[in-house]
């Protein structure tokens, strides 16, 4: 029983990570309403209902298109600039496969008891 719990902490940190980090961006950017909602998605990962995980997975999967986007955005203005921005990509690139293996980790097998009943 306890190495169960185990595995799903093991699918579960990376979404609280990566719901986290999405928050941390919204408020950096300085728009609160958008922080506050990614911070209370992680509440949807305690209602073990089949739709609450499919909407954690759906802001974890939009969440990405946002990094994709901001990591664009970053791109081209420290190019403009002549700024370095190698690093900005694999930074960024990493966060975005976070998030994305993260809306994934959500359709783990070890997770399906969790959240589908039969």
């Amino acid at each position: 029983m306890l190495g169960e719990s185990k595995m799903v902490l093991f699918y579960l940190v990376p979404v609280f990570l990566s719901l986290c980090l999405l928050g941390a961006h919204f408020f950096r950017a300085g728009q609160i309403a958008p922080a506050v909602l990614a911070l209370l998605v992680l509440f949807f990962l305690f209602i073990r209902r089949s739709w609450a995980n499919l909407i954690v997975r759906f802001v974890l999967l939009a969440g990405a298109v946002e990094w994709l986007r901001t990591l664009v955005v970053l791109v081209i203005e420290r190019q403009t600039l002549g700024l370095p921005w190698v690093r900005l990509v694999l930074i960024l690139g990493a966060v975005i496969l976070l998030t994305v293996c993260s809306a994934f980790c959500l359709k783990a097998e070890k997770l399906r008891p969790l959240y589908y009943r039969r």
